[in-house]
């Protein structure tokens, strides 16, 4: 493909990645994944310049642009070989044509930007929030340990913040090597990683991951179990819940998977009422904490949805709070930089729940947030998190 070529496949791709965001479609990485795969042609090279092209246009604008031209049009304001593809080629862009305005350059919308500052989250941590995430992967206890599996990795990998985290460069294709296909690691932000060890799972305790998704936190959770006790993964979703046997069968985990329906999850876990030793709640949330992996969604965010997201968190804290037995404890976690989806709901669950109280954390990396812990992009160089330990008396 001519350079002109992939500034209109880029234009095309953030066209789509739009669309998507006003109506709370798919995510960016999958809308890419469908286009490439329609068009196999596009070769390897092509399809990474492409792919550098969409991201950077997205991070570039922080309202949402009205059209992927307009977002390229952002990046080719400071970048003239850029510019110079809108020629009017047979398949690249028209040309610019005079008085055609580029989308705004910015973090985020303006009401955005003044919740994450009343948050805590101050000017000099802008910048992180949108930088280019390094890839950090959780060496599978089950099946090894982080200095084995760093001497056998085909590239170099430093040791992370958390106990098995190792650290690679943005963009390795880690799911392709047999280290991974043996179920040695899994692909898992370091932060993360340390926000799900929390919990403290032990062998032959009882545990329920109630937000399972995927099951990436629910694997980890296994591994600190050593295949001892019972750990139960849970999520309304079924195509994501769907994935987790394949993993855990991999990692060589035993996980029992349920399906809960919405608004009737309480009777799907009735038998587990006041029995659990400890319940992960990775809890929906905007995902502000994750913008550098999927810039994307600062555009899918707005009032009414922090709202609905809170709502839900603190009714998944309540289903959660049922499961546990006295003197059990709840880690409640969330992927966003927002007090209202983080630190307001813990401090509201204390309030109507006399009987549990806030754990004070310490770890090595992070820095507390009222009632919690939090991590940031630009302070501990992981995904932004939020979480918080809450014992039952």
């Amino acid at each position: 493909m001519t350079p002109a070529a992939r500034v209109e496949a880029a234009i095309e791709l953030v066209d789509a990645v739009i669309v998507a965001a006003r109506g709370r479609g798919a995510s960016a990485d999958r809308i890419a994944a469908d286009w490439f795969r329609a068009r196999r042609f596009v070769g390897s090279k092509d399809r990474r310049a492409i792919r550098d092209l969409v991201w950077q246009a997205i991070r570039a604008c922080g309202d949402m642009p009205p059209s992927g031209r307009a977002a390229l049009l952002r990046l080719a304001a400071d970048d003239p070989d850029l510019a110079a593809c809108f020629d009017g080629s047979t398949y690249g862009p028209a040309p610019i044509a005079a008085g055609e305005v580029p989308a705004p350059a910015g973090l985020a919308p303006d009401w955005l930007i003044a919740a994450l500052e009343a948050s805590g989250i101050d000017r000099g941590e802008h910048g992180a929030l949108l930088d280019r995430a390094p890839l950090d992967i959780r060496a599978n206890r089950l099946r090894t340990t982080r200095d084995a599996l760093a001497a056998m990795l085909p590239v170099a990998a430093l040791p992370g913040p958390a106990p098995d985290a190792l650290r690679l460069p943005a963009g390795t294709m880690v799911e392709r090597w047999p280290e991974f296909a043996r179920g040695l690691f899994e692909v898992q932000d370091a932060g993360s990683q340390l926000a799900c060890a929390a919990l403290a799972a032990a062998p032959g305790e009882t545990v329920v991951d109630l937000c399972a998704g995927g099951g990436g936190k629910t694997l980890a959770l296994a591994a600190m179990m050593a295949g001892q006790g019972r750990l139960i993964a849970c999520d309304i979703d079924r195509a994501r819940l769907a994935r987790l046997p394949d993993r855990a069968q991999r990692a060589g985990a035993r996980v029992e998977c349920r399906r809960l329906d919405g608004g009737r999850e309480a009777e799907a876990l009735r038998d587990l009422a006041g029995t659990v030793d400890a319940v992960l709640v990775d809890a929906p949330c905007s995902g502000s904490g994750t913008w550098r992996r999927n810039p994307e969604a600062r555009w899918r965010i707005d009032a009414a949805a922090i709202a609905g997201y809170a709502a839900t968190q603190a009714h998944v804290l309540d289903l959660a709070a049922g499961l546990v037995r006295p003197g059990g404890r709840i880690t409640f976690i969330t992927c966003s930089l927002l007090d209202a989806e983080g630190a307001d709901g813990v401090e509201a669950f204390l309030a109507s729940h006399r009987d549990w109280r806030a754990v004070p954390i310490a770890l090595p990396i992070g820095r507390p947030r009222a009632k919690g812990w939090r991590f940031t992009p630009g302070h501990d160089g992981t995904d932004g998190f939020f979480f918080a330990n809450l014992s039952r008396a």
